[in-house]
């Protein structure tokens, strides 16, 4: 204790920040990890291509909304898009899920409107953002974009992936041996996830207690600037959208609630670990034009319905 009371106010300061962001925002992250890994293990590929509209348009929504119902970590989405794309979907139906679902699903809405002092505003706006954005990039899949998304050759099914979330969906396993799947596949997930968090709520605290505020208010004054700035930190960041709801509300006094919009919007779909992985199995052309349309509308919704 005397160790502590000779650190500097501002490093106490820091780890008051941190330390609140982290109690807060790890419930979610483990329930988010419990939802996913069960999701994982339960609903199958087949199924969803079985129940999938024959129509162009209400496939884009198919994928959009599937997020509701299907929820996954973001760590973890671009293999099971990969996955659900080998098994026929197409890729204006599995791409549009790829950006929604880890931001319109229950888990991660209820943290938004946690995190912001238990107001729906900024939940219901994150929602209508990703499904904007979402159904912006299945309309272009589907009616503009030429040529094949995935890489030549590139089919069969990724078992490298870290989350582990693959599985023999052929294979009759009893039920006490897929329930034991699934709570391995959300530990994998909640350690992974862990992990982000941690960085995030240290880059947060330290923002809020060393940069001074003068840079700040300037950045801020800018609309445009700040929320490039917000969607580059969400970028760097990498959090997990389980999280990042809290690591925003914790800098929406310094930034404002367009910004703050943003970082939320930007960051599930287009961040580091996800942009690896998206090379892994996209092709380079639809990666950066992918990369392209979501940068575009964050930007527009951030700036006109915030």
């Amino acid at each position: 204790m005397q160790m502590l009371n000779n650190l500097p106010y501002g490093v106490l300061q820091c780890a008051t920040i941190f330390m609140s962001i982290i109690i807060e925002a790890l419930p979610f992250v483990l329930l988010g990890s419990i939802v996913s890994g069960f999701l994982e293990v339960f609903l199958t590929p087949q199924f969803i291509n079985k129940i999938l509209p024959k129509n162009k348009v209400l496939r884009i929504f198919f994928g959009v909304f599937l997020g509701f119902f299907f929820p996954s970590c973001e760590c973890g989405i671009v293999p099971i898009v990969h996955r659900l794309m080998a098994k026929g979907i197409p890729g204006y139906t599995a791409l549009p899920f790829m950006v929604a679902a880890p931001i319109v699903n229950p888990v991660v809405l209820f943290a938004t409107y946690i995190a912001f002092g238990n107001s729906w505003r900024f939940a219901l706006l994150r929602m209508f953002g990703a499904i904007l954005i979402a159904t912006i990039v299945g309309l272009f899949i589907a009616y503009i974009y030429n040529g094949d998304i995935l890489k030549e050759g590139d089919i069969e099914i990724s078992h490298s992936h870290d989350h582990h979330h693959t599985h023999d969906t052929n294979h009759k396993e009893n039920l006490g041996h897929r329930i034991w799947d699934a709570l391995s596949h959300a530990i994998d997930e909640f350690f992974d996830t862990g992990r982000y968090l941690i960085i995030g709520s240290a880059i947060a605290s330290i923002m809020q207690i060393y940069i001074p505020t003068r840079y700040i208010t300037n950045i801020s004054h800018n609309k445009l600037m700040a929320v490039l700035l917000m969607m580059l930190l969400a970028f760097i960041m990498s959090l997990c959208s389980e999280a990042d709801a809290f690591i925003g509300s914790s800098l929406l006094g310094l930034f404002g609630p367009a910004p703050v919009i943003a970082f939320l919007l930007f960051g599930p779909v287009v961040d580091i670990k996800n942009l690896l992985m998206m090379n892994r199995f996209f092709k380079t052309k639809f990666t950066l034009q992918f990369i392209a349309i979501v940068t575009l509308a964050t930007i527009i919704f951030a700036e006109v319905f915030v």
